[in-house]
């Protein structure tokens, strides 16, 4: 009996998905992937819905090159899946917390969130 190549995605520990996101922040740093962004980021105009029209999709495309290879689906549903497992390690790991930050910041404008009341610091989320 041969192990099933088609299981579902295997859970990924802590120290797997931190090189998973080293290979995604280095690839955004390929000169071809630079060029792309700074493309699609010229088209945007700091406009979010053009941010959202022409630099998601570059930076969806760049993800969905590294992550294939760990067994996330080649599509956007594969980059969504990657980023919750990112998500749900940034409050175990500083190290990956940081790397996510960086991640994010080179494709999402910076955003100023306002306070919303006096809010209690730990509100956990399901």
């Amino acid at each position: 009996m041969a192990a099933s190549v088609q299981a579902p995605l295997a859970p990924m520990s802590a120290e797997q998905a931190k090189v998973v996101l080293a290979e995604v922040i280095k690839a955004f740093g390929a000169p071809e992937n630079k060029q792309r962004m700074e493309e699609a980021r010229d088209n945007a105009c700091n406009d979010m819905g053009k941010m959202l029209q022409f630099l998601l999709p570059v930076a969806t495309q760049i993800q969905q090159d590294v992550i294939k290879a760990y067994g996330f689906s080649n599509d956007g549903e594969g980059v969504l899946k990657f980023a919750r497992l990112i998500k749900s390690y940034e409050s175990q790991d500083p190290e990956i917390a940081s790397m996510s930050g960086k991640l994010k910041a080179m494709f999402l404008p910076p955003m100023t969130v306002p306070p919303h009341g006096a809010g209690t610091g730990g509100v956990a989320a399901s």
